[in-house]
């Protein structure tokens, strides 16, 4: 391969013969080849909608020049003219038809002459910036053939996952003379005239990766056998002690690996800030949880094992990455627990007074995988791990099945005994080094007597969740009958422990339990007994494992926590939360939270806050009782009932009471790469509003009932955002029906187009005031779900406050209220940044009147949808609103304050 970098252009010139071979049994009549640099083309490939799907926009609204691409002049087989195609659908594919059929064991020598425009590095860390180059998959690639499967090719999709056999490379590149390349080939370089001309060549590599650079911030650590080149550094540890850590690292790994094939290997810093040691960047780096030594060698332990992994074994990675994670987060636990076993999750912040006492304090660092799985299971967030990785969602690619795979390997570990994994892996890396390879290949490695079908098909090829409890103890003379129920339909090994003063005393395996089992054991001297008590097997539910044997009136003592925290098993736990909220009327509400809500989510939770209002000087509070029910597999995702109520003023010195049984449906996404929601909600809401007494009129509207019914459907994609809700309320003097629809568009020029439609229409209404009515700008909110701050106020500053819903007009106009029906739309289109203009138009009907026609038009400032907004209105049916007086009073504004609206909002593409 002849390449020469062109830094004006950013432009690589490539002329490459590649010599392939025939290696299948099948005649091939065309060769597919790689063309991944052609993935940055244009926003219709699939790596920009990869882009989009993880609400990223930058690829979307990059400038041209910002892009990247391939352009072939020529191909020629064996010296002859040859015709290639690159479909629209798969820009990053190139099919080359071959002149004359390539026989078994034949070779045939393709010559390309191509350009590769190198995209700027902000879209996935490699490419072109202003000082270096970093280049991985950035040359055509032949791709791998089988008998079985045909031709193996993937879309670049930003995963690094490129698959190609093992290549011979000789490798021509000139550079301008003020840059040089690092790369782990052999390399040899002289200057000539204005550039730097380097030879590379290797055998037997995988990805040719380079970065170009004038600025080298690359050093070069000698040790036994591989010298490692890399800018993962650090400038708190003295090259002495960074070159010791690597040779342990070199050595751990390769006592289960064996000795590294390779003289070189590259390290890039991009390969951990694209997957970094999760854990270490959510911790504020100011209070230095860890110290610079155990983050460093954790940091480029991590690199460094996957690098190894994925050098010695060619992993078809999209399709059967399991393994390949699985080894480097089981590597990774083993290297911890061999050289950092006293580490805790949280490091040096567990020691800290008012944390030491939390449970998540007292979490080793090895404990974290457990617990992030046992996070998204029990949201139903986990996928399978034969799950094709561009299947998963990022929270599972990127974490959640690594550490499933990790914990996998690691219970068998536990559950054969003696060195049964340890000598599987090493005799897999002896048979399958360099060599294409499967998991399952590394399954049948394994020498046991013992049944791991679990393993193989449930574990590996189902998301069903384990979950053992132990029913009942019955003392039986100098033995124990222990009656033990799978929960679940996951029938896997479990080890049954007696405990004494916290300490392990006994230790039995169980399997084969499908349902209800009593097992016989002897005393012993332990007063406990638990399942899974070292939390070997990532189990769904640790807090029923465990039973006292002698009874006592409460098998688990109360716990009272400050702030949410981790499950402690062995305790019933009540967290008190300080909280607070403001309304005009009760002024600052200041309160405590009582619940047994943890980190993880719990099938039944509940929530008690009362507090006192320093305004009106009263005591407030509300409550909430939810069960959640989580079907496996199943059309819908979640079940949930329960109740809340609350207590607050509506009004000075008038307080409002609301109880509200409710039940929710939730569809199940086709996709966890899916956003939005499907759901229905029904409710029932009870509402008592106190009155004055001397209030005579409109009784209606202070003690009332409603019921509701509602479907919502969100499709929140970053460039294209569409919504949709029906609802139907149904009240002793009312029964009506609404229908909102809402979409929004960010257009090629990256302004946002956004368009909103409702209507809705009383079935009935023998109501005596507008209270229960369609409100065209301010709903009266008479069922107590939106965040007025001051609901009642019919002027000054929180009258303006506006939740989009219903008409949600901006001007306050003459006609505010329909008792019939009202139809009205709101658009806006940005101008500038988060500047837009907006426009409302309306239909308004009332009993008894001609249809009123409203519009209003004026300037939004929409700092973050739905969360912060102000609208200041120009023109509307009431002149240009923006010459009248007061014109203060007119402006409207929406503000959200819920941590949990702003959290979604965050976790967007995650999850």
């Amino acid at each position: 391969m002849s390449v020469t970098l062109n830094t004006n252009t950013n432009v690589l010139n490539i002329t490459q013969k590649t010599v392939f071979y025939n290696k299948s049994d099948s005649i091939l009549n065309v060769i597919y080849f790689h063309n991944w640099a052609n993935a940055y083309r244009d926003k219709q490939t699939p790596l920009a909608k990869r882009f989009v799907e993880n609400y990223s926009k930058s690829f979307h609204f990059a400038k041209e020049k910002q892009r990247g691409s391939t352009t072939i002049n020529n191909i020629s087989i064996n010296y002859n003219i040859a015709s290639w195609e690159i479909s629209k659908e798969n820009p990053d594919i190139l099919k080359i038809n071959l002149t004359e059929s390539l026989k078994p064991t034949d070779s045939v020598k393709i010559i390309a002459t191509y350009s590769v425009k190198l995209p700027k590095d902000k879209f996935t860390k490699y490419g072109a910036n202003t000082v270096s180059y970093n280049l991985k998959y950035w040359y055509l690639s032949p791709a791998i053939f089988s008998n079985e499967a045909g031709w193996k090719t993937y879309n670049n999709l930003d995963m690094d996952d490129l698959y190609i056999n093992y290549t011979n490379y000789y490798i021509k590149i000139n550079v301008p003379k003020e840059y040089v390349v690092n790369t782990d080939l052999k390399s040899t370089n002289k200057i000539n005239n204005n550039f730097n001309s380097y030879i590379l060549t290797g055998k037997q590599k995988l990805d040719v990766e380079l970065n170009i650079t004038k600025e080298n911030d690359f050093t070069t650590f000698h040790s036994n056998p591989v010298s490692i080149t890399t800018n993962l550094d650090s400038d708190k540890l003295n090259g002495v002690l960074k070159t010791l850590i690597i040779n342990r690292e070199l050595n751990f790994i390769q006592s289960y690996l064996g000795k590294f094939p390779y003289k070189k290997l590259l390290i890039n810093k991009i390969e951990y800030d694209k997957n970094p040691v999760y854990g270490f960047n959510q911790l504020p780096a100011f209070l230095a949880p860890f110290s610079d030594t155990f983050e460093w060698d954790i940091k480029f332990f991590k690199v460094l094992s996957k690098k190894y992994i994925h050098t010695i074994f060619l992993f078809n990675q999209r399709e059967d990455a399991w393994l390949a994670d699985g080894l480097q987060t089981y590597l990774m636990m083993k290297y911890v627990e061999k050289y950092y076993p006293e580490i805790k999750a949280l490091g040096n912040i567990s020691n800290l007074w008012g944390i030491k006492n939390f449970s998540l304090a007292k979490l080793h660092f090895n404990d974290k995988y457990h617990f992030v799985y046992q996070f998204a299971a029990r949201k139903n967030l986990d996928q399978t791990l034969t799950t094709q990785t561009d299947s998963l969602s990022n929270f599972n690619r990127k974490i959640v099945n690594k550490y499933k795979a990790g914990l996998g390997i690691k219970f068998l570990e536990n559950y054969l005994g003696d060195t049964t994994i340890t000598n599987a892996i090493i005799n897999f890396s002896k048979k399958y080094a360099h060599k294409k390879v499967n998991s399952s290949q590394f399954i049948n490695s394994i020498t046991t007597t013992k049944d791991i079908s679990w393993f193989k098909n449930d574990y590996l090829k189902t998301s069903k969740k384990i979950d053992y409890t132990i029913k009942k103890i019955i003392k039986k003379g100098d033995s124990l009958q222990v009656t033990i129920s799978n929960k679940r339909n996951f029938t896997a090994p479990i080890e049954l422990y007696g405990i004494k003063d916290k300490k392990i005393v006994y230790k039995k395996w169980l399997t084969s339990i499908d349902s209800i089992s009593k097992v016989m054991i002897p005393k012993n001297g332990f007063d406990k007994l638990s399942l899974n008590y070292e939390s070997l097997l990532p189990e769904y539910n640790l807090r029923n494992n465990w039973k006292n044997i002698d009874k006592k009136l409460f098998n688990k003592p109360i716990q009272l926590k400050f702030l949410k925290d981790a499950e402690d098993p062995y305790y019933n736990q009540l967290f008190y939360t300080p909280v607070y909220r403001y309304n005009y009327y009760d002024g600052l509400v200041l309160g405590l939270a009582v619940s047994n809500k943890t980190i993880l989510r719990k099938t039944f939770s509940y929530k008690l806050t009362p507090s006192y209002s320093t305004k009106s000087k009263s005591f407030s509070g509300s409550y909430s009782f939810l069960y959640e029910y989580l079907p496996e597999n199943k059309k819908v995702n979640k079940f949930s009932f329960g109740v809340a109520g609350s207590n607050y003023h509506y009004a000075k010195n008038l307080t409002y009471n609301t109880v509200k049984p409710f039940a929710y449906l939730e569809f199940r996404r086709k996709s966890l790469r899916d956003v939005g929601n499907n759901a229905i909600v029904a409710s029932y809401t009870l509402v008592d509003r106190e009155k004055l007494p001397t209030q005579t009129e409109n009784l209606e509207t202070y003690n009332y009932k409603v019921f509701s019914l509602s479907y919502g459907y969100s499709r929140p994609e970053i460039i294209n955002d569409f919504r949709f809700s029906t609802g139907l309320q149904i009240s002793r003097k009312f029964s009506k029906l609404s229908l909102t629809a809402r979409y929004r568009k960010l257009t090629d020029t990256n302004r946002q187009f956004d368009f909103r439609f409702f209507t809705g229409a009383f079935l009935s209404n023998n109501t005596e005031s507008s209270f229960f009515d369609f409100s065209l700008d301010r709903p009266s909110d008479y069922l107590f779900q939106y965040d007025y701050l001051g609901r009642s106020e019919t002027s000054g500053f929180f009258r303006q406050q506006i939740i989009i819903n219903e008409g949600a007009f901006k001007s306050r106009l003459p006609v505010t209220y329909a008792n019939q029906w009202m139809t009205t739309m709101n658009m806006s289109i940005g101008m500038w940044r988060w500047v837009e203009v907006y426009s409302d138009v309306g239909f308004v009907k009332n009993k008894n009147t001609k249809v009123y026609f409203a519009y209003g038009n004026g300037v939004r400032l929409n700092f973050i949808q739905d969360i912060l907004e102000v609208y200041f209105p120009f023109y509307s049916n009431l002149g240009w609103e923006i010459s009248q007086q007061s014109y203060s009073s007119k402006i409207r504004f929406v503000l959200v304050i819920k941590p949990k609206r702003i959290f979604n909002f965050i976790k967007r593409g995650f999850y």
